[in-house]
């Protein structure tokens, strides 16, 4: 199954959702694969600078933790705290409930700059 058209990946798994000056921030469905069972979640509170290409948190599953890291720049509206609460909902729903972050860009060009579902999915698919 492809991943959803309607966003923008990162190569590090992050996908990122333009509402307008707003992106919705979350991890993909390969990403939730690799990890399995997701346990614990560590994310910035609202008013956090976060910059592209840099780690703004963590999520823990029963094999790794692994960085959770910032596909644009911006300062962090909102957490989910529902899926900071319960990381499993991640799993049930990683393009809809299971969002991460709302970070209001700084850089709108950063958005465009990422991979469409087509690019993300070939350079995921060469990933075990």
């Amino acid at each position: 199954m492809g991943s959803p058209n309607n966003l923008k990946y990162a190569a590090t798994h992050e996908w990122c959702r333009a509402e307008g000056e707003t992106a919705v921030v979350g991890i993909s469905q390969h990403a939730v694969d690799l990890l399995h069972d997701l346990v614990y979640l560590d994310l910035p509170a609202p008013g956090t600078v976060v910059a592209a290409g840099k780690q703004f948190g963590e999520v823990e599953s029963v094999k790794a933790v692994s960085e959770l890291i910032a596909p644009v720049s911006g300062t962090v509206t909102e957490r989910n705290e529902a899926v900071a609460a319960a990381p499993e909902k991640i799993s049930a729903d990683p393009y809809g409930a299971g969002w991460l972050i709302k970070v209001r860009v700084s850089n709108p060009a950063e958005v465009a700059g990422l991979l469409d579902a087509a690019a993300y999915d070939a350079q995921a698919s060469g990933e075990h």
